[in-house]
């Protein structure tokens, strides 16, 4: 293997580490020992040499005069930010010490890990963290924040994680983008549908709450009431099977259902769906015939509509369309909601759960963080985060910031910078970047697999996830050989899944080799669903308590607020990753609400104006953009900006922590506000 560090100069392979579909590959420019620029790789098969500001601008945020440089204990109170030096020694001192403490007085399950993707490494986020946190017997972290509703209902319709493989969708002839910004969020989706649109004049068609980036290059942008989705497609199904355009040799032959499908979609006609969704019930069986009259046709499935009271229902309903008409048998036609079973890896050799002794261990939501933090008994004593930064991106944050504010939480919080959750720590310990670590990265999206070796030296004294977990265990007297593994063999193992026949040949040597590598993905001829075949009727989900067949069941009105809020993702933001950078603040430039003119109007606010953002759970002070992007009654703004000073910017204030209906997934999306003019200042 190549030695990067080794070489002070030079242009080196890498991988962007961000939680998205693109995962894109990188050469990283090096002038003495330092990054001095990224740019795509534009030999990378899929992503083809573009990548986004956020990461073009990346070493601004990798040798950002803020970042973390050694560790540090609590002097001040929780939350103000006040810190000392102290040594690794001390810090690793400090927290098995005070763990040993809890264990002897409360019990292993009273400490919690708190941790989801902001690194996409497998070794960072999944290696040696769960090993350690299962040889302790930690309480187990639920980590369904993001996917987990549309990944249960995707499962019922189709098993697993399965799609068509996007470099097929040059093909494609139509493009319905389903609530998925993914000019933001899957850029190279898009580039792909540009091409199909000029070389064989695909059409795009966008379906969401607003219209952002997406829709503005759309041929057709088609609003949607929030949470509606699933009666729109259910519209669809109706129209295909009254119009006789369904495949029916298909249907026959890959599916089972379709005969009940078809009766119990009579009830879903144009007009009744119209008055759900607020889309013209002409658009509903123009959208239908587009739809059945094209192929290829190709839907991407977004994250949007899963994170609503109903979201695992949507995702299991849309999976169903490209059966009616038989797009999976099509070139280019089909859909993606996830790829990530084509490169699954081998969790249980990687993680070790035969580490965990107690079965029994108690499993706590993370959508929950707040209510556990405030409620649970018996309590959680200990609490260490990594790879995310709850105080900001959790629902209902200010139950979880009065959660880190209790003075009997030992909180622990290793990150690059001091985040807003840092700042209620009692121990920070400073952590490497991406580039700075050997890891593996596999895309939930397209089919291949990365390898990232460590191109920069760590910086100052910050260590990675790896190196961590191993100071813990050996502080916390753990002998077992689980954690002497070197990221290689971690690698080794976790490659090494004979569940997985589409990585045969990929490990860490050929990864090695040829840095990134594509699993031999085919879709399946028989599924892994109860009967092998797509369930349009699901006899598993009556087992489970749902209903069998797709079924729009409205969102929950938990308030009589007029404004059905929507706190979606922005374009220079990945969540609050790049919040503190100025230059992508620079980007996005101040946080708005959009709001209908309609609603505007009648409340008197004019485009421009300071308004108020409320519920019961808390406010922010947001600029007001007025317009017709979005549908009356509909509230939407974009990205995760922290408070700075009290300027009441923290959307999450405002999101419930309800569970949605499947997978324990987050419901973001399924909270109402009130809007009024902001007091004057």
């Amino acid at each position: 293997m190549p030695d990067f560090l080794e070489s002070p100069n030079g242009t080196f392979p890498s991988v962007c580490s961000l939680d998205c579909p693109d995962q894109c590959g990188l050469l990283l420019h090096k002038e003495n020992g330092k990054i001095i620029k990224v740019e795509g790789d534009p030999d990378h098969p899929v992503t083809k040499g573009y990548i986004c500001n956020k990461v073009r601008h990346m070493t601004e945020r990798i040798y950002d005069e803020k970042r973390l440089k050694y560790p540090m204990k609590r002097i001040g109170a929780k939350g103000e930010g006040e810190f000392v030096r102290i040594s690794w020694d001390e810090a690793i001192e400090t927290i098995t010490s005070r763990w040993k403490e809890l264990l002897n007085s409360d019990g292993p399950e009273s400490i919690l890990p708190y941790s989801f993707y902001g690194n996409m490494g497998n070794l960072s986020a999944e290696g040696m963290d769960r090993r350690f946190f299962n040889r302790l017997g930690a309480s187990q972290l639920d980590r369904s924040i993001c996917n987990a509703a549309g990944a249960v209902g995707y499962k019922y319709t189709m098993g697993g994680s399965y799609g068509i493989d996007p470099e097929d969708t040059i093909h494609s002839k139509l493009f319905i983008f389903w609530g998925v910004n993914a000019v933001s969020t899957n850029m190279h989706q898009v580039t792909l549908a540009q091409q199909a649109r000029k070389q064989n004049g695909a059409k795009i068609i966008v379906i969401d709450v607003h219209q952002n980036k997406t829709a503005r290059l759309a041929d057709w942008f088609i609003p949607i009431l929030p949470g509606t989705d699933t009666a729109l497609a259910l519209g669809l199904m109706h129209v295909l099977f009254a119009e006789n355009m369904e495949d029916s040799s298909f249907l026959e032959q890959f599916t089972i259902g379709h005969e009940q499908l078809r009766e119990h979609v009579v009830q879903y006609d144009p007009v009744t769906v119209s008055a759900i969704t607020g889309v013209p019930a002409e658009d509903i069986v123009k959208l239908a015939r587009m739809y059945g009259e094209t192929s290829p046709a190709f839907i991407r499935i977004g994250n949007g509509p899963q994170h609503h009271d109903n979201g695992g229902m949507f995702v299991r309903t849309i999976s169903c369309l490209p059966a009616l008409t038989g797009q999976w048998l099509v070139k280019g036609g089909g859909a993606i909601k996830g790829n990530s079973a084509y490169l699954a890896h081998n969790a249980d050799r990687l993680q070790r759960p035969d580490l965990l002794k107690n079965k029994e261990t108690r499993v706590i939501n993370m959508n929950l963080l707040g209510e556990a933090l405030l409620t649970l008994d018996p309590p959680v004593k200990a609490l260490f985060v990594y790879g995310t930064n709850p105080a900001v991106v959790a629902p209902a944050v200010n139950k979880v910031q009065k959660g880190l504010k209790r003075e009997d939480l030992f909180t622990v919080v290793h990150d690059l910078f001091l985040t807003e959750t840092a700042k209620y720590a009692d121990i920070v310990l400073p952590a490497t970047s991406s580039i700075e670590n050997t890891d593996f990265y596999t895309s939930y999206w397209h089919h291949y697999i990365q390898l990232q070796q460590p191109v920069i030296e760590h910086f100052e004294e910050s260590k990675s996830n790896v190196e961590v977990f191993r100071l813990l265990a050996r502080g916390m007297g753990f002998t077992d050989t689980a954690f002497n593994d070197t990221e290689a063999e971690l690698i080794d193992q976790a490659l090494t899944n004979p569940l997985n026949p589409y990585m045969e040949e990929i490990n860490y040597e050929s990864l090695t080799k040829h840095q990134y590598l594509k699993a031999k993905a085919k879709f399946p001829d028989k599924l892994p669903t109860p009967s092998g075949k797509i369930e349009l009727y699901s006899e598993k989900m009556q087992q489970d308590g749902y209903p069998p067949l797709p079924t729009y069941i409205p969102l929950v009105k938990d308030s009589e607020h007029h404004f059905q809020f929507i706190a979606a993702p922005n374009h220079n933001f990945l969540n609050s990753t790049f919040a503190n950078q100025s230059k992508h603040v620079g980007l996005e430039k101040e946080p708005e609400v959009v709001i209908n003119l309609f609603d505007a109007e009648k409340l008197g606010i004019t485009h421009g104006d300071q308004v108020r953002v409320w519920n019961e759970q808390g406010e922010c002070v947001l600029k007001a953009n007025v317009g017709d992007t979005v549908l009356p009654g509909v509230a939407v703004t974009q990205g995760l900006w922290a408070d700075d000073k009290g300027t009441k910017h923290l959307v999450n204030t405002l999101t419930p922590d309800r569970i949605a209906d499947m997978g324990g997934g987050a419901t973001f999306f399924s909270g109402r506000v009130s809007i009024s003019a902001a007091p004057s200042l």
